[in-house]
């Protein structure tokens, strides 16, 4: 696990701890100390914590012009036992939508597991982005199963066209512009 770093290939676009609106501003990475782990798997540094002992992420984009934040995730996604959704909404995507975001595409392809908790989390997130839409893109059919039944899907759009997209060939600006083409199709606009 150590091995899979958060995308880089968009940091001449966006940089999350040179923005001050990141909650991860001003955030400095030792390359050669790994401390985090998953399931006692030491991760990338580059990784971000957020206060959840088994999920993290990195903020690979955001542009406030345009209300929009690329989120990667690896780690289970445990809100029955560690409430990650309290810790992701409370701690970065509050401060994130206090700056102008309402539109987040998760990338979840390397999130191992999911296991629900409460909703209300997921239910404040929906309330206060309006207009806006949260989009999970490449989550494993395992974890957009345990996600439907937990009823998430009333809250992030999962599954067909966003589970088998090959992300990593577009550009971040490109990459919106076709999932905003794809929520305005599934949303009736």
């Amino acid at each position: 696990m150590q091995e899979i770093e958060p995308f880089y290939n968009w940091r001449e676009y966006y940089i999350s701890e040179e923005d001050e609106c990141s909650p991860f501003f001003g955030r400095d990475y030792n390359e050669f100390e790994y401390s985090n782990t998953i399931y006692n798997f030491f991760i990338h540094p580059q990784w971000d914590e957020f206060g959840s002992a088994t999920l993290y992420l990195k903020i690979i984009f955001a542009d406030y012009d345009q209300g929009v934040a690329i989120i990667e995730f690896i780690g289970e996604w445990n809100d029955c036992l560690y409430n990650d959704i309290m810790f992701l909404k409370r701690d970065v995507i509050d401060e994130l939508v206090y700056a102008g975001i309402t539109k987040f595409i998760l990338i979840g392809e390397n999130v191992l597991n999911f296991h629900s908790g409460d909703d209300d989390y997921y239910e404040e997130w929906f309330d206060d982005i309006e207009d806006g839409w949260v989009a999970c893109l490449n989550f494993r059919e395992h974890v957009e199963e345990e996600m439907n039944r937990a009823h998430i899907d009333r809250y992030f759009l999962i599954g067909h066209p966003f589970n088998n997209l090959n992300w990593r060939k577009y550009k971040p600006q490109a990459l919106y512009l076709l999932i905003e083409q794809y929520m305005q199709k599934r949303l009736g606009g």
